[in-house]
């Protein structure tokens, strides 16, 4: 422990060296924080944990910089680094917490679970031989115990519905895969939708395989789906704005204080360089999810459509520490194909601040006004001067082929601008979210009716076309309030039925079928999604983009 952090620092600059343009280390500082660790551990009054002194140490180095670069202890490592690296070895199963007992939502296809015969429904009461029902164990705690070495066993006990009492399985591990694409699916006879949850080591495969699979059903014109997208992997990104683009395109391009610029172009073998694209953002897209939207929007082969992205344009590189602890540091920023960086503006050491950006978009009127239409003569002195700060000759570029306007200073602002309806959510509807009220009826209901439901409703189709979510539904919603002690009037329940009725009817069909199924169902109500429709049939929009 003595020797971690010069160990550390020999390590990072031994990394860097290859690709930094000019690494320096100052033995003196490395020696005083040395020292400093040392004289703590071997004379301070009390007793220290060495391991936390060295983590606070590094966490106050790092949350002095930007607001991405990160400390990860070792213990947080793999689970933040397993949607990204595609996968975690366990026994494969989906599930929620009901009435503090697990229950199985869907087991994933192909996986040790279901190789094993476990359903949709049944319920977990013990986890080689512990019992992990009605005894309050943590979401995290149970997760550990079901997850382990690949290869190994563990023998779960099962309640089933129809079974008297508990049936042990005994499942071996295996390495099970963690999807980054949430849903794809025909809109219609030529439209395809894909939507992408994040950007991971696995994501250009998945949304190939996706693609080739819609395709083959019919599809020319694409809708892209990147909203709440918060990134991931740099290479995902580009790998994926490839499929959209001819050879020799600029995609982005990266540079930093020690890292030299780096162009990423396309390769000319990309398989959707024909038909229509509409790229679908909202607040939270961010990232790697930013990288595809300007490189579409920059390059005019596509329109976006949305409200303006979150605005991170740094690219974080990791190093693994000695004790297995992990450092993403910021190496340097990105810069969309037109030039633009997409980096919203921040203040070192301020990150709580940085995140706030987004209600203070709400709190403006950015999210709720098309700030990109015209001003009129109603428009307020607010309008005008939020639409000076968002658009200043400055930060203006101009697209690559059409030379179009677009804007840096912080995210992608859309070609179609979609303002935020904040009538389409009541304070029932959201209370009931937020207490898992919704999502727990609707599970409740599919373990008592899923041989019924799959009986009357053989497909997807048939549920979506003759599905109404009815009042025993309605009435276990009510109950499951009471018992989460949600406050609640008569008229706020007939006001939000509308709302409350299409999440359980995407949520029964998520248990039924899979995500794809929820997306269908839910993206009626999405007004990016309704209005990307519009604009991807919009021939006038498309006259000039390739």
């Amino acid at each position: 422990m003595k020797n971690f952090l010069l160990t550390t620092a020999l390590t990072l600059t031994t990394c860097c060296a290859a690709q930094a343009q000019h690494v320096s280390v100052n033995p003196k500082k490395i020696q005083k924080m040395a020292a400093t660790e040392f004289y703590i551990s071997q004379f301070y009054v009390d007793s220290v944990d060495e391991d936390k002194v060295i983590d606070d140490a590094i966490q106050g180095m790092v949350k002095n910089l930007d607001p991405h670069s990160v400390y990860i202890k070792a213990k947080d490592v793999a689970q933040t680094t397993e949607r990204l690296n595609g996968g975690f070895d366990g026994v494969g199963v989906q599930f929620n917490i009901v009435e503090d007992t697990l229950v199985v939502v869907q087991p994933v296809s192909g996986g040790p679970s279901e190789q094993k015969g476990i359903l949709a429904g049944d319920r977990f009461i013990t986890v080689d031989d512990t019992v992990i029902a009605g005894v309050k164990m943590s979401r995290e705690e149970i997760m550990r115990r079901l997850r382990g070495p690949k290869g190994t066993k563990v023998k779960i006990g099962v309640k089933r519905d129809g079974v008297k009492g508990t049936t042990d399985f005994v499942i071996k591990r295996d390495k099970i895969p963690v999807n980054t694409l949430d849903a794809h699916y025909m809109v219609d006879g030529t439209t395809g939708y894909v939507r992408i949850g994040s950007f991971g080591a696995t994501t250009y495969r998945e949304f190939m395989e996706a693609v080739d699979e819609l395709k083959k059903q019919g599809m020319r014109d694409l809708v892209l789906d990147l909203q709440g997208n918060g990134g991931g992997y740099l290479a995902a990104a580009v790998e994926i704005s490839n499929e959209f683009l001819p050879a020799n395109e600029l995609i982005v391009y990266t540079e930093g204080r020690s890292i030299r610029r780096q162009d990423f172009t396309s390769n000319g073998k990309g398989t959707l360089t024909e038909g229509r694209v509409v790229v679908l953002v909202d607040s939270y897209t961010a990232s790697a999810a930013e990288i595809v939207s300007g490189a579409v929007q920059d390059n005019d082969r596509g329109i976006v459509v949305g409200r303006r992205t979150f605005g991170k344009g740094l690219v974080q590189r990791q190093f693994e520490l000695p004790d297995g602890s992990m450092l993403r540091l910021t190496t340097s920023h990105y810069y969309s194909p037109s030039g633009r960086c997409i980096q919203k503006p921040y203040v070192k050491g301020q990150a709580a601040e940085y995140e706030d950006d987004i209600s203070q978009r709400l709190k403006n009127g950015e999210l709720t006004s098309d700030v990109t239409a015209p001003l009129t003569a109603g428009s307020t002195r607010a309008d005008s001067l939020l639409r000076r700060e968002l658009f200043p000759d400055s930060l203006r570029f101009s697209t690559r082929r059409l030379k179009r306007a677009v804007y840096a200073g912080g995210g992608i602002m859309p070609d179609v601008y979609v303002p935020l309806d904040t009538t389409l959510t009541t304070p029932l509807y959201r209370l009931l979210s937020v207490r898992g009220c919704i999502i727990n009826t609707t599970l409740k209901y599919v373990n008592r009716n899923r041989k019924a439901l799959l009986k009357q409703f053989p497909n997807f189709r048939s549920f979506a076309e003759g599905f109404t979510p009815g009042d025993e539904l309605f009435q276990l919603l009510r109950e499951e309030a009471e018992h989460m002690q949600v406050d609640s009037k008569p008229e706020e329940w007939t006001e939000s039925r509308t709302q409350l009725a299409g999440q359980l009817k995407a949520l029964l069909a998520r248990d039924l079928w899979d995500m794809d199924e929820y997306f269908e169902l839910t993206n009626q109500s999405n007004t990016i999604y309704t209005e990307g429709l519009r604009a991807l049939r919009d021939d006038s929009r498309f006259r000039d983009i390739h």
